[in-house]
């Protein structure tokens, strides 16, 4: 979560996409026409061999910095379920290949991993631009489709039955928790204007348009709002209208550096809103070493899996990520525990099904409620999760869960002023 994309999570984009959401969809069409129509699974292997599950990641390009949690998410669940003895006694092992962030390159090695090297099971790439045609490869070839950081709207709108995102909601969902949190204030604490920048991107206008569609109907008057080019550096004509609007609110699309830069102009201004909340880039424990701690104080973002979680496995996914990784359980990030319950979900339908094939991955996972680490999923018949996401706010320095208030560890705070 934090998302992407997402994590769940989430999520966070350190760099941006260079490619169009219609290439990818292009694509998706390309390879569809292209497939052979054999249907490679893997199935039928004997109990001494490994149970080969490939993957597309971004090792390399745009991507690069935000698929490395996932990575190690997927290998360190490789790890735990072998130290167990494997999935129904066959060792896991790993091929996962690197799509250089590039749509085109993610569909040829979902096509290879299938085809060529008939690996038994798939997990999805790093965010939804190449989850939409990786994931059209994957139901040709009747292939289970479990991914963690693809949830856009545009990949539920393809209805793929093979199809399981592995986060609470869908990403267009993510914001809705932080709009309830603004409407249940009381009238006169409610923010009277709001700004709503966001980057050119199937994971941030939708989140967007969502929130300030809501909260327009509730009376917050819209003073700004801004779409421009996922691959734009320079934000600084986007905060000098903040600045000069001044809006209570601001509610801005972002991956990472967009929402660090907004913030450092913001800064430098020396002007503060009341409320602001970002699509993605708080909800990374990176994020106040880019900012100063200070200054991400009071900063709101949403997200799905938190050290604190009640989930199930946490405590043994911290201990050993951990004990592989170093550092502390507050500075993983939720992009691995989302990688993490893919694996979890393999674990789960072995578990009540006594076989792990696609064919009866596809037919369990639509069926009950599966819990994890991200929570408990279930989905609708195209892969969309049918559960929430948790708004979450820079509290004393720690990424603290404040609403909905079940889920909460703290009240919200009001924004300080910058550096505190």
């Amino acid at each position: 979560m934090y998302l992407e994309d997402g994590g769940q999570s989430m999520v966070r984009n350190a760099k941006r996409p260079r490619r169009a959401l219609s290439a990818c969809l292009t694509a998706a069409l390309l390879m569809l026409c292209a497939c052979s129509n054999s249907t490679p699974e893997g199935e039928g292997s004997d109990n001494s061999s490994p149970l080969v599950i490939g993957a597309s990641l971004s090792l390399s390009g745009d991507f690069a910095e935000l698929a490395e949690p996932a990575k190690k998410g997927y290998e360190l669940w490789a790890d735990t379920v072998n130290e167990k003895g494997g999935l129904l006694g066959r060792k896991v092992s790993l091929k996962i290949v690197d799509d250089a962030s590039n749509p085109t390159q993610a569909v040829t090695n979902y096509q290879n991993l299938i085809t060529r090297d008939r690996v038994d099971l798939v997990f999805g790439p790093f965010s939804s631009l190449l989850t939409i045609p990786a994931a059209g490869v994957a139901k040709r070839f009747n292939y289970a489709f479990i991914e963690p950081s693809g949830g856009a709207p545009q990949v539920f709108d393809l209805k793929m039955r093979n199809l399981f995102f592995v986060q609470p909601a869908p990403i267009v969902n993510s914001g809705d928790a932080f709009a309830e949190y603004i409407l249940s204030l009381p009238a006169d604490q409610r923010p009277k204007t709001g700004a709503y920048p966001t980057a050119d991107n199937p994971f941030t206008s939708p989140i967007v348009a969502r929130i300030r569609e809501r909260l327009e109907r509730a009376g917050v008057k819209t003073v700004y709002s801004k779409t421009y080019s996922a691959e734009t550096v320079d934000l600084s004509p986007v905060v000098t209208r903040l600045v000069e609007e001044k809006p209570d609110l601001i509610v801005s699309g972002t991956g990472g550096p967009d929402a660090v830069a907004e913030v450092k102009g913001m800064v430098q201004s020396g002007w503060t809103p009341k409320f602001l909340f970002f699509t993605g880039g708080p909800n990374s424990p990176s994020f106040p070493s880019k900012v100063e701690a200070a200054n991400a104080e009071g900063i709101f973002s949403t997200g799905d899996w938190f050290p604190t979680a009640k989930t199930a496995g946490t405590p043994d996914f911290i201990k050993a990520y951990t004990e592989k990784h170093g550092g502390k359980a507050e500075d993983i990030d939720s992009a691995a525990a989302e990688a993490f319950a893919c694996g979890q979900l393999l674990e789960l339908v072995a578990e009540r099904e006594n076989k792990v094939d696609n064919n009866t991955i596809i037919a369990a996972l639509h069926e009950g409620t599966w819990p994890t680490l991200v929570g408990d999923l279930r989905w609708d018949a195209y892969g969309a999760p049918q559960g929430r996401n948790i708004v979450v706010q820079w509290i004393d320095g720690r990424l603290t869960p404040v609403y909905p208030k079940d889920e909460a560890l703290a009240d919200p705070i009001a924004k300080p002023s910058w550096g505190g």
